[in-house]
């Protein structure tokens, strides 16, 4: 299928509000995964991110959860593990099973009604929603409200949206989900050009973000929050050191498709799941990680649909 959930044991489920034009995304791992986090942005918004630290001590997540409505939209998270909790899934206390759930989420409250966001009920739906087979993309789940090109403000911004994509080398598969919300330009690294971002004053064609600053615009003042969020994940067998390194190299993804990346504006978060399948070279998987990173974060972009008045890379072409 060329999506995430070609890793054997990965389901991916989503729901959103249309109305809202918001949404959450859940990557489900019920048999518990090795992860590991990345976290490259400077304005991040996340969840149990301390807990995937190679010296503390829970070695297995059961869910990533990856969400629209800024800090409000974490509340999704307890969807997810009220879902997993009744299917007996998570971390033995004795007293009870706690599912481990990180996540991360991307701030999408100018656009749509920012007093709906993503909850507990529709955590939970995502997670009724999954699948093994999910091959949905662009206005679904948390990349509902995504947005990117946002220099010059939200008035000349483009769609962005949710994206996955898969490779696999012999038995080893590595998979790629994203939500693409980037303050920057998106560029489709084969051609070097850029597919979605700032637009000019006539919105028929880009301003070109990095243009703009080489040119000496000074935009600060109007940079909005933003932020990408993805995960990884792969049947390799990988510890939680190495999780994160292959969670470090699928940044590379990023920085191929979205300029300028990293900035203080977008929290960039990355997580890597490892289902312990097959032995693999940890340098081999976090190559192929960037490499279906930088696939999932385009197609996420030709995917994405016009909404709330934001041309889409299917309005430019």
């Amino acid at each position: 299928m060329d999506t995430i959930t070609d890793v054997e044991g990965i389901k991916v489920g989503h729901a959103h509000d249309v109305n809202a034009v918001t949404g959450c995304s859940v990557i489900l791992c019920e048999q518990g995964a090795t992860a590991g986090v990345d976290v490259r942005g400077g304005a991040p918004g996340t969840r149990e991110t301390d807990l995937l630290c190679p010296k503390n001590m829970v070695e297995k997540v059961h869910a990533v959860y990856l969400s629209g409505g800024s800090a409000f939209g974490l509340d999704g998270a307890s969807g997810v593990m009220k879902y997993l909790e009744e299917k007996g899934v998570g971390f033995d206390v004795g007293v009870a099973k706690v599912p481990i759930v990180p996540g991360a989420v991307i701030f999408d409250l100018t656009i749509g009604d920012h007093k709906r966001r993503p909850d507990l009920a529709m955590g939970y739906r995502a997670c009724l929603n999954a699948t093994t087979k999910n091959e949905m993309m662009g206005n679904v789940g948390a990349g509902m409200g995504a947005t990117v090109g946002k220099i010059l403000g939200d008035e000349f911004a483009m769609k962005g949206g949710l994206g996955t994509a898969s490779i696999t080398v012999k038995d080893l598969v590595v998979g790629a989900i994203v939500i693409v919300n980037c303050l920057g330009d998106v560029v489709d690294p084969d051609t070097g050009k850029i597919i979605a971002g700032a637009l000019n004053e006539e919105k028929n064609s880009f301003a070109d973000t990095i243009s703009l600053i080489k040119n000496g615009f000074d935009g600060s003042a109007r940079f909005g929050a933003n932020t990408t969020i993805g995960t990884i994940a792969t049947n390799a067998k990988l510890s939680k050191a190495g999780a994160s390194k292959v969670a470090s190299m699928a940044h590379n993804g990023y920085a191929r498709t979205i300029r300028p990346v990293h900035t203080m504006s977008d929290g960039d978060t990355i997580f890597c799941l490892s289902t312990g399948k097959i032995d693999a070279d940890i340098s081999i998987v976090g190559a192929l990680a960037a490499e279906v990173m930088a696939k999932a974060v385009v197609r996420a972009i030709k995917n994405a649909e016009h909404l709330e008045g934001r041309k889409s890379y299917k309005d430019m072409v």
